[in-house]
Parts: structure tokens; C-alpha cells; sequence
């Protein structure tokens, strides 16, 4: 089932960041370096517009670091756009930030003509815990769930560079079906959102593919049981981790939320969920499917209207 989330106060956060890009020169986007495609967020572009943008691969600590380097190469590779890898507890990442950013607008220095920075990102990225390492103290309140900071903030980046934080935002429609599940098992996705044991399904069917030598090693797997169908396998899993509800019967709920919480916490180890080239497949198909629904309901829309009785 496709997951969707877009709460009220994205709403004001979308039309916040419409007013406030008109005073920015730089637009700095922190992704989750775990999913760097998916976290990306496009309705941006449409409200950003043509500005320079700065894309931080942030948590890449907890990434696939060969992954890593072939997004920052995809990124690096666009018009008008710098990327960094970024562990938002890093002590003094000011100087790199300020650095990139200038490099994208050199025209902004002086106390005349601050550097204007604008910073977004999708719900629980880390902008919080990146600002409070900024400010060097806890100016925001962060937490592992979608949604914390609701409220807009202005940090004094140097004398003359300000960074401008907004509330998390995701977009209204999700319409890269894959890049939902990669959401929600992040955690950028509120948990009213999406049912956790067909996350974790996906997720397990992905690490299975790319990351089995992990999942071996963090449940004590043979090799006959990595192989199994996924849902087999969750349940194997569960039975490792002691999931297990009266009559020793596997809780398949709580197999789900040990393996989220273990990707989430990075017990599994350092592991990307998507390539540059799978995220294009599943965005190219996903825009595909799009059209499709968009051609289909436009002619329902064609057909009522020759249906209604004309008037005289």
C-alpha cells in the first residue's frame, strides 16, 4: 500500500520557505545518506526555484560508504549543486558548510551582503542535532520521530553568513512507491503513516539482496535460512530475538519493529537502501504510473461532463 504523510503544519512550512527564498542565496538540503534519493525532497525545486543548492549527505557515519561516494558523485554531477557527506554531530562543520555554500554564491560577503542560507530536509534528517552542534548548545529539540521542530530559526553561521532552519517537510504525494517504504523505515514518516511488518518486509527483501552477510551476522542465520522468503524470514528472525507471543508462536509486530529499530539504530551495520540507478528506475516508473492515473482520471472527467444533461 503506498505510504503517504503531509500533516497541517507542512502546509505552513511549505509556505513559509515560498516567502522566505525570496531574501536566500543558497539552499541547503540535508539527506538521510541511508536513502539519499528517496529523502530528497522535489517539491523544493518548484519552491526553491533556480537557486544554487547545497545537498548534505547527512548520518553518513551509519552509510554504505562506497555508496556514499557514488551519490556524491550523482549530486556533484547537477547543474548548480555542491554535495557533502555530513555526520550531524560532527564538532565543527560550520567552516565546511560555510565554505560550500560560498563557493555556489561567491557574490554574498560582508557585513553588506550577508551569505543567506536556506536549510530543509525532511522530517528526523538530523537538521536539530546538526543547528545544536552549529550553536554549540541545545537550541532545538530533536528525536528519533518524524515532526519535531515545528517552528522556523535563524543561526549566526559567522559574522556575516546566516543559516535559516525550517520545520521537516515531506511532500504531499509519494509517487515513487519504494522511496515510501525507505521513508518510513528511516523514521521520516509519521507511524500512523504505514502498517511496520510491510516495511519491514520491503526492507528485509532489499537487505536480503545487497546486505545478507549482515543480516547473517546480526541474528545468527545460517545460510539456509537467509535465503528464505521474506516473510519466513522475519519470522526466523523473531524467533532469534525472542518475538515470541504464548505457545512460543512468533509475534510477527514485534519481529518487525526489531528489525526496523536495528536499520534505524545502525545494529545492522553501516548499509545504503538505494543506488543512483535504482532510485532513477523506480522514479522514472513512478512518474510513468503517475501519468497514467493523471491520463485515466482526466478522461473520467471527460466522460462525466458528456454525460450531463445540457441546459437550454
Amino acid at each position: 500500500m503506498p505510504i503517504q504523510w503531509f500533516p497541517g503544519h507542512m502546509h505552513l512550512t511549505r509556505q513559509a520557505i515560498a516567502e522566505r527564498i525570496k531574501q536566500i542565496d543558497v539552499v541547503m538540503e540535508l539527506l538521510d545518506a541511508r536513502l539519499p534519493g528517496s529523502s530528497a525532497n522535489p517539491l523544493l525545486a518548484e519552491l526553491t526555484g533556480h537557486k544554487p543548492r547545497l545537498k548534505i549527505l547527512n548520518k553518513q557515519d551509519v552509510a554504505d560508504p562506497v555508496r556514499t561516494e557514488a551519490w556524491l558523485a550523482w549530486y556533484n554531477a547537477q547543474p548548480e549543486t555542491r554535495a557533502l557527506a555530513l555526520d550531524a554531530s560532527e564538532t565543527a562543520p560550520a567552516q565546511r558548510l560555510i565554505d560550500a555554500a560560498r563557493s555556489l554564491a561567491p557574490h554574498r560577503h560582508g557585513m553588506d551582503k550577508p551569505l543567506r542560507v536556506l536549510v530543509c530536509g525532511i522530517p528526523n534528517v538530523g537538521k536539530s542535532t546538526l543547528i545544536n552542534t552549529l550553536m554549540g548548545k541545545r537550541a532545538t529539540k530533536t528525536g528519533d520521530e518524524a515532526g519535531v521542530t515545528k517552528v522556523e530559526q535563524r543561526v549566526a553561521l559567522a559574522k556575516d553568513a546566516y543559516l535559516f532552519d525550517t520545520p521537516g517537510m515531506l511532500w504531499p504525494r509519494i509517487i515513487v512507491e519504494q522511496s515510501g517504504y525507505n521513508l518510513a523505515a528511516s523514521g521520516a514518516v509519521g507511524r500512523n503513516a504505514y502498517d511496520e511488518q510491510e516495511v519491514a518486509l520491503e526492507l528485509l527483501a532489499y537487505l536480503q539482496r545487497h546486505y545478507a552477510d549482515r543480516l547473517v551476522e546480526r541474528y545468527k542465520l545460517d545460510d539456509a535460512s537467509v535465503a528464505l522468503p521474506d516473510e519466513a524470514l522475519l519470522t526466523e528472525i523473531g524467533r532469534k530475538r525472542g518475538a515470541l507471543q504464548s505457545g512460543g508462536r512468533v509475534d510477527l509486530q514485534k519481529a518487525a519493529e526489531v528489525l526496523i529499530n536495528d536499520f534505524r539504530s545502525a545494529n545492522l551495520g553501516r548499509m545504503t537502501i538505494e543506488t543512483p540507478e535504482e532510485y532513477e528506475a523506480w522514479l522514472a516508473a513512478g512518474q510513468a504510473a503517475d501519468a497514467e492515473r493523471a491520463e485515466r482520471k482526466a478522461e473520467r472527467t471527460a466522460q462525466k461532463r458528456q454525460r450531463r444533461p445540457t441546459g437550454r
